[in-house]
């Protein structure tokens, strides 16, 4: 004899289950009949045609009937047997939320207590798709640590049993609203620490008056005031230049849902036509301390003041996140820095046995051109130096000829030769990179115990950190000119030769766009210098030239090209030994069309799609490769994206786009 409890679950699912179903059965029939009954009066020869068809489907209708009664009877025979027993203490009176459905999440039973929490005061759910209201299969419910789930503005977390038997989950829900509101009260109240500094303080106003410059700093701090006034926290002025706040983490989401709007605001005050002070601002909510808050702040600082500034650094448990970064980066007039790193470089060159210089995978004429004209450098200061390039694979193929061909043609070695020389005070210099993942060989760089890196492009995260000397600034044009800067201050013995210069000049106008992109007044200081030194020009620019043949496929890539949110964009579909050199190129000249701001072109070599970025400056195209994985400059950029094609690449593309341009 079944319980009570058994009689309404019986209830509950033939109501819910073939209630449906019968009713629209039995409309279907009576409406086809009337419609018989229509035809009858109307066509007598239409109703002897139609009438064997509405006989057919009535009967299939009463089958499905029956079966479907059978079938319920079957399920709620399976339901009761397994799960509601005659016992005083059974499911529907078990004092949590219970819910069974079946495979496929249909709910056919919730007990008492479900009806109560849920407060709707019956068996409303019954019949419904448990699916759609949760977002994970039933089985992880069934895992040792249960799901948590939202449902009817409450939190719960749900355990399930599975009986192979019946074939019915049973779904268990503790409500645990309190706790995951005091949690997450917790993780907002979190200490965070935000150090923002004012970029370029002394250069850009190193030359007003006291006046000016009060007005100036007076603007300043009102914006970060305003800023910071925001919150709950405290804000407190360090050095001229610099901010120490400290705030609850609740703030920080509130400040990144505004986008950091003090970092317009800043770039706004106007008081100059030349120049513009922006804001670097350094935060992190992640350590478990105020004072691993402070040192990780300190690295986001600096990891925003890496990438040019006029940004935001957030340390996160594992990475950084970016926010801002859309200034072009203002040049350093003073060459204090520069002097100082020369001098120390110096030191670290003398203390070493030999020097191996080396820059980055599939080097171009800047990597290459300012190997070759430090390591010259270095040998006429008395300490042997090697350039190691794989010489094979690369894009600067006519300047190693060249070198090869010259005087200096044991200072280019390869991979092997390098081993050799490999010892415990040998010095590694990095150059035109600062990323391990892109040297152009990782053993060398594992194997020596000092590193130093020169380099021009913006801060990645994957950054080399154990760097003995790490020189990177952005504001340069190239790691040429960082390099040419720095031999000057190696002593007049150090001075370079004509076909070094000629080196180092090309490298130049390649990252410049000879001349028209990233230009300071360093920049023509440092190519004036190496003109002092004999570089030719006209010798220079034939390292450029290239084939009718290479020349054709860069006409065709430009063709090609689609213009999108003032965006080109191109496939390459050839694959040549020279698609490194075309494609670079090509976006090279997609920046000459008219309502162009940056250009992209991508194509494939092997398993791996690259894509090529450059703009004018005026568009962050780093900020754009850094979400497909890659990074590089403001105006010149790129990635490397790996397990994907063309057409998947292109719409990853183009989604970072439309994610940067909102």
């Amino acid at each position: 004899m079944y319980s009570k409890n058994k009689h309404k679950m019986r209830k509950n699912i033939f109501l819910k289950f073939c209630f449906t179903t019968q009713l629209y059965l039995i409309f279907s029939v009576c409406v086809l009949l009337v419609f018989c009954l229509f035809l009858f009066f109307y066509n007598f020869m239409i109703f002897l045609i139609v009438s064997p068809l509405v006989v057919l489907f009535s009967i299939y209708s009463i089958f499905i009937l029956v079966n479907c009664k059978k079938e319920q009877g079957f399920l709620v025979e399976r339901l009761v047997g397994e799960f509601i027993t005659d016992s005083e203490y059974d499911f529907e009176k078990f004092p949590m939320p219970v819910l069974a459905c079946l495979n496929d999440g249909i709910i056919l039973w919730t007990n008492r207590c479900f009806n109560d929490t849920i407060n709707c005061g019956d068996d409303r759910y019954v019949g419904l798709n448990f699916l759609d209201m949760v977002k994970e299969p039933l089985d992880d419910f069934c895992s040792r640590s249960g799901v948590q789930v939202r449902l009817w503005d409450k939190d719960f977390k749900v355990h399930a049993t599975y009986s192979d038997k019946s074939k019915i989950y049973v779904l268990y829900f503790e409500e645990n609203s309190s706790l995951i509101h005091f949690a997450k009260e917790y993780t907002l109240s979190k200490p965070t620490v935000a150090y923002i500094k004012i970029d370029n303080y002394d250069e850009v106003l190193s030359e007003k008056k006291e006046s000016e410059k009060s007005n100036i700093i007076s603007k300043i701090d009102d914006v970060i005031e305003n800023f910071v006034e925001k919150s709950t926290g405290f804000l407190q002025k360090i050095e001229d230049d610099e901010f120490l706040v400290i705030m609850e983490k609740r703030h920080l989401d509130n400040m990144i849902n505004d986008k950091f709007s003090a970092l317009k605001n800043v770039s706004n005050i106007s008081y100059d036509e030349k120049n513009s002070l922006t804001l670097s601002v350094g935060i992190s909510s992640a350590g478990d301390t105020l004072n691993e808050n402070k040192t990780y702040a300190l690295q986001a600082l600096d990891m925003a003041l890496g990438r040019g500034g006029d940004q935001v650094a957030i340390k996160t448990a594992t990475s950084f996140d970016f926010y801002g970064g859309r200034a072009n980066d203002v040049e350093k007039r003073t060459r204090v820095k520069t002097r100082i790193v020369a001098s120390a470089l110096l030191e670290l060159i003398e203390e070493s046995d030999n020097v191996l210089i080396m820059g980055h995978r599939f080097g171009d004429l800047d990597s290459v051109g300012s190997g070759i004209g430090l390591g010259s450098a270095i040998r006429k200061c008395g300490k042997d130096s090697f350039f190691v390039v794989d010489s094979v694979k690369n894009m600067a193929h006519e300047l190693i000829d060249k070198i090869k061909q010259s005087e200096l043609s044991n200072l280019i070695i390869d991979i092997d030769s390098a081993r050799s020389l490999i010892s415990a005070k040998t010095l590694l210099i990095v150059v035109d990179t600062h990323n391990s993942a892109l040297l152009e060989f990782k053993e060398i760089y594992d194997s020596c115990r000092d590193v130093v890196v020169i380099d021009h492009h913006r801060k990645t995260v994957d950054f080399i950190d154990n760097a003995v000397i790490f020189y990177n600034e952005p504001y340069a044009s190239s790691a040429s000119e960082l390099v040419c800067e720095l031999i000057q201050y190696f002593g007049d013995d150090c001075k370079l030769g004509k076909i070094e210069a000629e080196a180092m000049l090309s490298g130049i106008m390649l990252d410049t766009k000879n001349f028209a992109i990233k230009v300071g007044a360093r920049t023509f200081e440092a190519a004036a210098y190496l003109k002092r030194l004999g570089a030719d020009t006209i010798a220079v620019k034939k390292l450029f030239s290239s084939t009718i043949e290479s020349y054709k496929k860069k006409v065709d890539i430009v063709t090609k090209s689609e213009l999108y949110k003032k965006c080109a964009i191109s496939v390459s579909n050839f694959q040549t030994s020279d698609v490194r050199i075309i494609c670079p190129q090509a976006a090279d000249e997609l920046l000459n069309i008219k309502g162009v701001e940056a250009s992209f072109v991508i194509y494939q070599i092997e398993d791996v799609v690259h894509v090529t970025a450059r703009s004018m400056g005026g568009f962050n195209v780093q900020v754009i490769m850094e979400r497909l994985g890659g990074g590089g400059h403001q105006s010149q950029a790129a990635c490397q994206v790996k397990d994907s094609n063309i057409e998947n690449t292109r719409q990853m593309l183009l989604k970072a786009i439309d994610e940067v341009c909102e």
